[in-house]
């Protein structure tokens, strides 16, 4: 040391070099003791060695440098580096050369060397050693950087034998990187504190739960941050400490620390925090995957088609009742949809991301139906399977259970599903533990429950509970325009490509469809299958005779086709009797008539109907079996069933 500085500033590390203090005294005095302190060793690189390898062996060079020592210590480290092959001769100032060379090698002190020296070669200062360097990332605790592809790169251009430390250090690195994965991927928050209670582990999850980052906590007291945490009772009795709930900033949080002991001493310990919402959302996707169902709601209300008045008043009040958590009861005829707008129902609402789980109470035995829903302990009957099984409104928690056909149910189940809907609880069969459980009821049925009621076969407490929330969902015959937009809905799911003829449509729309879509659906799916590309009436399947043929039975057929007549009509009801009327008159007269002539007698009445009006006209009547139309000249004519609608209609 030269003397220029004798008193230096604080900092945060000093590195110090082998030889910048002649003595103790010297050192302790210049720099303050409180400071980290590292020790600089330098190193030749990789280059330079491979620079003095490609020299002919037995090579004549002055090795130059500012001082004897340190001359005869770059000699010396290029021997243990394998450089052998060359004659160095020291060469430093004030020295006198044993030996006269024409190649001077030096590291940055080229200023010394001799003037008659032919060829220089200059290797530059000598780089910090890979001790250096770790020690300084260490005292500064940026021990992070050390991965990083530059200093790796680094590392590796350092010509050092010490390979034993480099092994060492990239295997504790890879630990380290390891160690830092295991604890990013883990869903829980970790932190790890050493045998002082000094945070020296926090990962993403824990900083997110507790909302302090990683590099306020590292190297803290966890008393400063996490006083919530158990660490100091977890090191006085060496014990796990598991689930215990505890409140932090209003949030409930779910924590297990657990001592690291070593060789029967405490050396740390790791906590686990989870939130415990967190928890139960976790539970219930296990509970799912138990089941092995992939138990979730298919459709929304936007998948429920219809643009009549009554398919759009029963979308309106059910998308209004999804939004709260009230017990539903859907009625409907079967096959009307009432598990789709289940479906939509539970989609609407707050619980869309939790289970939704259907069931048919009246497909199943009534003790099959019990343990389904409610579950079973090991050995409570025989076949019960070991260990027991969860019931459908476990794993229905937080999400909605729909109860299709709910008048299925025996007496016995109703007063269990009675307690679920009061109490929110359950219990399973062979148990004595009462389970909660949040679920949201979806009840339908196709039956008047009121008249079940009424006779003792359905509990009136339950049905007052199932309907606090009443759908009525419309059947087919009472949508009008939403049959042929379910037609085209249902034909182009199913890859139909067939065009209907105006009789088959006009005979779909005054169908009664007992079955309502799901009658529809069956129709279309047949009329694919044929495989034709236009549809006539005889196509039709038998039953859809029989089903006309079964609605006329025990009515007056008159009155019957003249409900029909007007159903069809709408509005041009007035249209229809002019033309029955015109082929009526010509029955009289015993001749037939074309559509020209009926045209051309309505102009004449003043009322005006086009020819391809009354074309359709006549399709209608002849679908409904009220006229006969003939191929070609031969026009319409009315028969028995007409006249008497003809005259029924004068009648009114």
């Amino acid at each position: 040391m030269d003397g220029t500085v004798r008193k230096l500033d604080k900092a945060d590390v000093f590195v110090v070099t082998t030889d910048a203090f002649e003595s103790v005294n010297e050192y302790e005095n210049s720099i303050p003791l409180d400071t980290p302190k590292v020790e600089l060793n330098v190193e030749f690189t990789k280059k330079d060695i491979e620079t003095l390898m490609s020299l002919p062996k037995g090579t004549c060079a002055y090795f130059v440098n500012l001082s004897e020592t340190m001359v005869r210590e770059c000699i010396a480290r290029l021997s243990q580096l394998g450089v052998n092959h060359i004659n160095f001769t020291p060469c430093f100032p004030g020295a006198e050369p044993v030996r006269k060379c024409n190649l001077a090698i030096t590291v940055g002190e080229s200023m010394y060397v001799p003037r008659d020296v032919e060829k220089i070669i200059d290797l530059g200062h000598r780089v910090p050693d890979s001790n250096t360097i770790v020690e300084i990332a260490l005292r500064l605790k940026l021990d992070y950087l050390l991965e990083m592809d530059n200093f790796k790169k680094y590392f590796n251009s350092i010509a050092s034998s010490n390979y034993s430390f480099n092994q060492l250090f990239g295997r504790s690195l890879n630990m380290e990187s390891q160690f830092e994965i295991l604890m990013e991927i883990i869903d829980d928050g970790i932190i790890g504190v050493n045998e002082n209670n000094i945070v020296f582990a926090c990962n993403s999850k824990a900083a997110e739960i507790t909302g302090i980052r990683r590099n306020q906590a590292i190297d803290k007291p966890s008393d400063l941050y996490f006083p919530f945490l158990p660490f100091k009772e977890c090191m006085l009795t060496e014990k796990k400490i598991n689930d215990k709930l505890i409140k932090f900033k209003g949030i409930d949080i779910n924590v297990t620390v657990a001592p690291v002991i070593r060789n029967k001493e405490y050396i740390g310990a790791f906590a686990i925090i989870q939130k415990f919402t967190d928890e139960e959302s976790k539970q219930h996707n296990l509970r799912i995957q138990l089941l092995n169902k992939g138990y979730k709601a298919k459709y929304t209300f936007e998948d429920i088609t219809g643009e009549s008045e009554a398919i759009k008043k029963a979308c309106a009040i059910a998308k209004k009742m999804a939004k709260n958590n009230s017990t539903i009861l859907i009625t409907g005829e079967t096959g009307t949809g009432k598990e789709l707008f289940a479906h939509a129902i539970h989609n609407g609402s707050n619980r869309k991301d939790f289970p939704f789980i259907a069931i048919n109470c009246a497909a199943m035995p009534d003790n099959l139906l019990e343990s389904e829903l409610f579950g079973y302990e090991e050995g409570s009957f025989t076949g019960a399977k070991k260990g027991g099984k969860p019931g459908l409104f476990e794993f229905a928690h937080k999400g909605s259970i729909f109860l299709d056909e709910v008048e299925g149910m025996s007496p016995s189940l109703q007063i269990k599903l009675l307690r679920v809907l009061q109490e929110g609880e359950i219990m399973h069969v062979g148990g004595d533990r009462v389970i909660s459980v949040d679920v949201r009821t979806i009840a339908a049925s196709n039956a008047s429950l009121e008249n079940l009621v009424s006779k003792g076969s359905f509990r009136s407490d339950l049905y007052y509970r199932l309907c606090t929330l009443p759908i009525q969902i419309p059947p087919l015959r009472e949508r009008g325009e939403d049959i042929m937009l379910l037609f085209e809905s249902i034909k182009k799911k199913l890859g139909g490509n067939f065009i209907l003829s105006p009789e088959v449509q006009n005979a779909f729309m005054s169908h009664h469809w007992k079955g309502n879509v799901r009658e529809l659906h069956n129709y279309v799916e047949y009329l694919t299958y044929l495989d034709k590309e236009y549809i006539n009436y005889e196509d039709l399947p038998t039953n859809f005779y029989k089903t006309i043929s079964d609605l006329k039975s025990g009515y007056d057929n008159s009155d019957l086709d003249v409900n029909l007549l007007k159903k069809l009509a709408g509005n041009k009801i007035d249209d229809y009797q002019f033309v029955l009327e015109a082929l009526y008159k010509a029955y009289v007269e015993q001749k037939n008539l074309g559509r020209l002539s009926i045209a051309e007698s309505a102009q004449t009445a003043g009322h005006y109907l086009t020819q391809q009006e009354v074309r359709t006209i006549l399709n209608d009547l002849n679908t409904l079996g009220l006229i006969k139309m003939s191929q070609g000249r031969g026009g319409s004519k009315i028969n028995e069933r007409g006249i008497k609608v003809y005259k029924n209609l004068n009648q009114l």
